[in-house]
């Protein structure tokens, strides 16, 4: 088979698994003590692959085959906390390509277990900031592609909609009460998502605004606000998936209408919360979401403003049940849930945004 007959059928594969593929569902949650806002949770968990990524690993795959940059045989290597690299070990064995990973030391053992699964292979190192370097030498040496999601998860993606997920998201709306939703609130690894549903509402001149939400031990809330570049920390963020040690080419502050900084405390409880409240366990950077959406509401009530806003739940909890659902495991990390709680049920039951002190 020639190099462009693997190619064509290779995009034929990709093409027939997003066609058995049915949308995400839009959730929306009540908010008793808010009738004049409308709260929705675009539910990303339930793709094949489990995570929001499956969407961004499918538009990589896409995107590096017509570039012309992987080849029959061809091993693909990336840099990832786990979510993306469980996506993309799905696709890689979908077309018979060896995978491998490059991931933190403390990404969950069920991530690894699940990349395992797909015939993925992991490569683990100790400083979160080393993924791309490393990721990038072991393709070179394997004569393989390095997929680098954090420089092309900005443009893998087309904003203008063929079902992206900013389309998908008014698509669902159109019904509800207030189908332009006031706000989208969303996480930053890679900055893809948020590229593209930002660029999504000004090509279709929509009134709605983007915040991102970033753990407190994560670089893109401080360079969204100073533009240094330069900015790096020690370690990962505490939030699979989201936050990142060092700025990534993928993350473009001027399509972002505000940040916030949310700290992981607050993210665990959010997910404690929400599990009360719909019945399911979601992943630590959906509590992120959950507390960015609940702090942006409460302007929203101070400016007396009505509206709906959407909001993202990235992946599902069952990946963190020895992390974020362990209380021995919070207990060991110094994490105490329980003002974050209350100020999350206050504002539920009551509709009042209390401060929260850890």
């Amino acid at each position: 088979m020639s190099d462009q007959s693997w190619m064509n059928a290779a995009i034929e594969k990709l093409e027939a698994d997003f066609h058995r593929s049915s949308d995400t569902h839009l959730i929306k949650v009540p908010l008793p003590a808010l009738p004049q806002i409308q709260l929705y949770m675009k539910d990303e968990s339930t793709h094949i692959t489990g995570s929001l990524k499956h969407r961004l690993a499918r538009s990589l795959f896409l995107y590096a085959l017509c570039n012309g940059w992987i080849k029959p045989n061809m091993p693909i290597v990336e840099a990832s906390s786990g979510s993306t690299a469980i996506s993309e070990a799905y696709f890689a064995q979908l077309l018979g390509l060896r995978f491998i990973t490059v991931m933190s030391k403390t990404t969950s053992s069920e991530k690894i277990k699940r990349i395992v699964r797909y015939g993925g292979e992991c490569v683990l190192v100790d400083d979160p900031r080393e993924d791309r370097v490393v990721a990038r030498q072991l393709a070179k040496e394997l004569g393989g592609h390095f997929m680098d999601q954090f420089t092309y998860a900005e443009r893998a993606t087309d904003w203008r909609g063929n079902n992206n997920i900013a389309e998908s998201i008014f698509t669902q709306l159109a019904y509800e009460p207030h189908p332009v939703p006031r706000w989208i609130v969303c996480g930053a690894g890679t900055g893809g998502t948020s590229a593209t549903i930002g660029r999504y509402i000004r090509y279709r001149r929509y009134a709605t605004q983007v915040c991102v939400v970033d753990p407190t031990h994560s670089v893109f809330y401080q360079y969204y606000h100073t533009r240094d570049a330069s900015v790096q920390l020690r370690g990962g963020s505490g939030v699979e998936g989201i936050g990142r040690p060092q700025v990534e080419p993928s993350f473009l502050p001027d399509i972002v209408d505000t940040m916030l900084q949310v700290p992981n405390a607050a993210s665990y409880a959010a997910i404690h919360f929400l599990e009360e409240l719909i019945g399911k366990k979601c992943g630590g950077s959906t509590g992120t979401n959950l507390y960015g959406t609940f702090a942006i509401i409460a302007e929203m009530l101070r400016r007396k403003e009505a509206g709906s806003v959407v909001t993202l739940i990235c992946d599902a909890g069952e990946l963190y049940r020895d992390t974020y659902y362990s209380s021995e495991w919070l207990v060991e990390q110094g994490y105490d849930l329980t003002t974050y709680l209350r100020q999350l049920w206050t504002f539920y039951e009551h509709g009042v945004w209390e401060a929260a002190h850890e």
